[in-house]
């Protein structure tokens, strides 16, 4: 039988700044990744699931995520629900400089699942350090979000590049899945699984015959 991962929800930086301030989620719609964020968050409460909150906040002068200001507030969505443990940052991860990790491991969490914002920054950040740390980690891929780029390398739609990093997540990094599938997991006992490079590349290439043990 397999043994049920031990979870905590962490749900990344749903602030304002994301929904109304200067850094606009557009894919997937920011209105379809809240009402995912609020599901897998009340589910977690009821289920028993530890949820932490992370809020990232940097000096009062600084254009994002300003100490003090509106934008840096944590979306009325997020701050209105129930949580068990709330944790700032100020760096990409929030497993960096933050008392996270010690808080998971006192509660033998060795599963994170991670939603919020945005999903090449800070989450990708999060999911590949609890990872290196050793933690099993998911990434529900619609309760997070991305946003365009353009700079001297060129131009990337928020679709783009959230395609692109949730794909190579579940390489390896995180077992990426849509609330849908996760909610069923919880209900059936099912484990999320990551996919690996090897097969993911053989695939790409054509090669189906490949050795699934890989």
């Amino acid at each position: 039988m397999t043994q049920q991962p031990r979870r905590a929800l962490i749900v990344i930086d749903v602030q304002n700044e994301y929904v109304t301030g200067n850094l606009l989620i557009e894919y997937p719609d920011v209105n379809q990744s809240l009402a995912n964020i609020a599901k897998a968050m009340d589910t977690a409460q009821t289920a028993g699931i530890p949820v932490v909150v992370v809020q990232h906040l940097a000096p009062e002068t600084a254009p994002l995520f300003a100490r003090g200001s509106e934008q840096a507030e944590l979306h009325p969505l997020v701050a209105g629900r129930h949580r068990d443990h709330l944790v700032e940052k100020n760096v990409a991860s929030a497993l960096t400089g933050t008392d996270l990790g010690a808080w998971l491991r006192e509660r033998q969490i060795d599963t994170l699942t991670v939603v919020g914002y945005m999903t090449h920054n800070c989450n990708d950040a999060t999911v590949r350090q609890a990872k290196h740390e050793g933690w099993n980690v998911e990434l529900l891929h619609d309760a997070s979000g991305s946003l365009p780029y353009v700079n001297s390398l060129g131009a990337a739609t928020a679709e783009e590049i959230h395609r692109v990093f949730t794909l190579v997540m579940h390489t390896g990094f995180a077992a990426v899945l849509s609330t849908e599938q996760w909610l069923r997991a919880l209900e059936s006992g099912e484990v999320p699984q990551a996919d690996n490079v090897y097969l993911s590349n053989r695939r790409a290439l054509g090669q189906t015959q490949v050795r699934e043990s890989a």
